[in-house]
């Protein structure tokens, strides 16, 4: 092969890779510069988040072996207090029969509870934030799939959504009686930023796919060219050779 045509060869895979990836490498630029350049803690709403109250030891009176004497469970898989309206409660997942279930329990009188009411779980969106704002929408969340803004969370779950100032929607799942996420309209570019970022369209998760694999080798490959290109067509370099 002669110079020459090893240098059309070169230019020619160097423009048609450039062409396919650019666009890409356009999203990878702008998801770079939007990630560097804003508060996570703002993303993830915790600016507005009330900080949890400590578990007043005076309401613990219930011990888990009275919550658990009128409950059928085979073990134990985890216990948690939470405090639910100014009350502290047993957050305990339990198995019976290999099935995980969550039981809520008053810690001062060790009553076993039921999920949180949509009454309950506006009162529980609205302590959780650090300014008062007015509630939009309530919608009961029973399933998710991978492009809902609250995926992988526990169900069922309470979206809450606020008006100005907060501008958030708080996510409390019904059955733990907690909140389990704020999503506001930055984390939502976030969230698109981050997909296109890792070519994960499904679930936004998945850094190891075969898209992103593909682009980035493909990526390395028109850097490689770009260079070769440069020092094959360098008149200073070939001058001096």
């Amino acid at each position: 092969m002669t110079k020459a045509s090893f240098q059309r060869y070169v230019r020619k895979a160097h423009r048609y890779l450039g062409v396919s990836l650019g666009i890409q490498f356009l999203f990878w630029t702008l998801g770079g510069l939007y990630f560097s350049w804003t508060n996570i803690d703002e993303i993830r709403g915790d600016n507005l988040r009330r900080k949890e109250t400590n578990i007043d030891p005076k309401q613990v009176k219930a011990s888990l072996a009275d919550v658990l004497a009128g409950v059928q469970a085979d073990s134990v898989v985890k216990l948690s207090m939470v405090t639910i309206l100014g009350k502290a409660h047993y957050q305990i997942v339990i198995s019976t029969n290999k099935k995980n279930r969550i039981v809520l329990a008053n810690a001062q009188s060790g009553s076993v509870r039921g999920p949180l009411s949509e009454s309950e779980a506006i009162l529980v969106a609205k302590e959780s934030l650090l300014i008062p704002s007015k509630v939009v929408k309530t919608v009961f969340i029973a399933a998710t799939d991978g492009h809902h803004e609250y995926r992988e969370k526990p169900l069922p779950a309470y979206a809450i959504t606020f008006d100005q100032p907060a501008n958030t929607t708080v996510y409390v799942s019904a059955e733990l009686g907690n909140v389990q996420s704020f999503r506001n309209n930055q984390w939502r570019i976030f969230d698109f930023l981050w997909m296109l970022h890792v070519m994960d369209f499904e679930n936004r998760d998945n850094i190891n796919n075969w898209l992103l694999r593909a682009f980035s080798v493909f990526g390395l490959i028109t850097l490689l060219s770009g260079f070769t290109l440069f020092f094959i067509t360098s008149k200073k370099i070939i001058t001096t050779k």
